[in-house]
């Protein structure tokens, strides 16, 4: 009998040592959103509009990167961060921070769009997509869109390099935009 049980022991510790892995599984990639004040929603040419952003990981990972871009399918104008460097269209600039500002500059009197892209360093890349439309707002009150023109806080979405987002934009109702890689 003590050597069935010698046996039934030597069994159960090869089965458990033959199960363990010497490599740990590390999460290398975390959902994030970008949070966002409200952005009024005229602008008028020569105007230039805050947005508070604020970048939220869901988890975090120590070698995670993060980069900013946009690209303006409507209008003209100017974007810039708090630090004072201006962005050029669909151009990616390192995010250093979580808590930052950015500075849109109206340079015309049509209506804007921006689209602005957070991207991460993760294999394959989480993309956050933020679109803001603007209005133009005549110097004499006079409403150059037509939309209500009330804050905006941005249109939020999640998205896999490749995919195509949809949009639901209070302001200018339903838009889909493929989502540049």
């Amino acid at each position: 009998m003590g050597l069935l049980a010698l046996l039934a022991l030597t069994g159960l510790a090869v089965c458990l040592l033959a199960s363990c892995e010497d490599s740990l599984d590390v999460q290398q990639s975390y959902p994030f959103t970008v949070e966002t004040m409200p952005v009024p929603a005229r602008i008028v040419k020569g105007e230039t509009v805050e947005i508070r952003c604020e970048l939220k990981r869901e988890g975090r990972f120590k070698d995670a990167r993060y980069t900013v871009r946009y690209f303006q399918p409507d209008g003209e104008g100017t974007l810039r961060m708090d630090d004072g460097m201006v962005l050029l269209p669909n151009d990616r600039y390192p995010l250093d921070r979580e808590v930052f500002r950015m500075y849109y500059t109206s340079e015309c009197e049509d209506q804007q769009s921006i689209d602005i892209y957070f991207e991460d360093n993760s294999e394959p890349a989480q993309l956050c997509l933020l679109t803001f439309d603007f209005n133009n707002e005549s110097d004499d009150g006079e409403e150059g869109g037509d939309a209500a023109g009330k804050g905006d806080t941005g249109t939020q979405v999640m998205v896999q390099p490749g995919d195509t987002a949809v949009v639901l934009h209070p302001a200018a109702g339903l838009i889909s935009k493929p989502v540049l890689p």
